[in-house]
């Protein structure tokens, strides 16, 4: 008896130090936590969706989840590595936008450098020997990989969006950081001092470098322990000298999207997620021909889809999401890009459109 409450007490106290290690952040306090509260989507102390959102629909349960989980499916991930071409990650002219898999691309406007959700660890989670591990193909590109960098945006505090050990990498090569409100909790905990450090709610807006971010809404989650939404998560809008971009980070379906497109829109270039969804959380991620959906309430010109390509965090075949999205936005009449990873586009020039995947699918032959 004593032998076993021992362990019990030992293994609590494990799980207490584990949770206090720096990769799960901290959450937000003081001043920080004051402004939280006084935000009018906030409700005992945690951020709402503007529609009600429940992470899974009535009737399904966390043992149906895990269950269809463990079943998994052989095609999860792709048959062999994916193509990419290795990226010019110096400034030059115009616009551009460089894709590294999942959520993580560069914007590269003029001389500025702006990097976008960059994970580039090979899994996400909080260690590196828990997770499905990135595919083959995809670690052509690395932290040490960049020089300067004049901004860094995090949409939302999730291991597949804001990686702790990316982060430590590029930290001092950073000159400002764009985060929804309470992730700068987490940067500051990092070392990230409290000037170089924005964080916005809904509908705010900030200056920098020239260009304008206004957080916009998104129907999502957030959180890296076991309490949920107390921080934010956000798409952000983008305005250059010459255009508009939609930085979508993860949503599901909902009339933001048309909110946003009327009184933002049109946009150049909407970058959306599609991929990692799934009946069982519908609400949370958009399934493919949602995201052309989105892109048309966006008045958005052409249609980047991401959140694909690298991880398998659902249990959709790997190319599913990007054979549905590209059909879905044929029928539409919703122009998109497919560029290859580390294929740059030249916003408002030219727009990649191999269907690039097919040649990877073949393998399975």
């Amino acid at each position: 008896m004593y032998i076993s409450l021992i362990l019990i007490v030992a293994f609590i106290l494990l799980v207490l130090i584990i949770l206090k290690l720096p990769v799960f952040g901290r959450l937000p306090e003081g001043a920080r936590l004051a402004r939280i509260n006084a935000i009018p989507y906030v409700a005992d102390g945690t951020f709402q969706n503007l529609s009600h959102t429940p992470m899974s629909p009535e009737g399904v349960s966390m043992f149906m989840i895990l269950k269809k989980v463990i079943k998994g499916n052989p095609n999860k991930r792709p048959p062999r590595a994916l193509p990419f071409i290795k990226p010019d990650l110096t400034s030059g002219s115009g616009t551009k936008l460089t894709w590294f898999g999942h959520s993580s691309y560069l914007l590269q406007i003029d001389k500025l450098k702006i990097l976008v959700d960059p994970v580039f660890s090979k899994t996400t989670s909080p260690f590196s020997f828990i997770g499905n591990k990135s595919y083959d193909g995809t670690d052509f590109v690395h932290a040490e990989d960049f020089s300067e960098i004049d901004i860094v945006v995090i949409t939302h505090d999730h291991y597949d969006h804001m990686d702790y050990e990316t982060i430590l990498k590029i930290k001092n090569k950073v000159k400002h950081f764009v985060t929804s409100l309470g992730a700068g909790s987490h940067l500051e905990r990092w070392g990230i001092s409290t000037d170089q450090i924005t964080e916005l709610a809904w509908g705010e807006q900030a200056a920098l470098f020239g260009l304008n971010f206004t957080a916009t809404s998104g129907r999502h989650f957030t959180g890296r322990q076991f309490k949920r939404n107390h921080t934010l998560w956000s798409s952000f809008v983008l305005e250059t000298p010459q255009h508009k971009l939609f930085l979508g980070g993860d949503s599901g379906y909902d009339t933001h999207f048309k909110t946003i497109g009327d009184q933002y829109g049109p946009f150049d270039l909407a970058i959306l997620e599609c991929g990692q969804y799934n009946e069982y959380w519908p609400y949370i991620h958009m399934f493919p021909e949602d995201t052309v959906k989105a892109a048309k309430d966006l008045q958005a010109k052409v249609l980047l889809p991401v959140h694909w390509a690298k991880f398998s965090l659902s249990i959709h075949d790997w190319d599913e999401s990007i054979l549905r999205v590209t059909k879905s936005a044929e029928e539409q009449g919703q122009a998109i890009t497919t560029p290859l990873l580390g294929e740059t586009i030249n916003i408002g020039e030219n727009y990649p459109d191999t269907k690039w995947w097919l040649n990877v699918a073949e393998a399975k032959q």
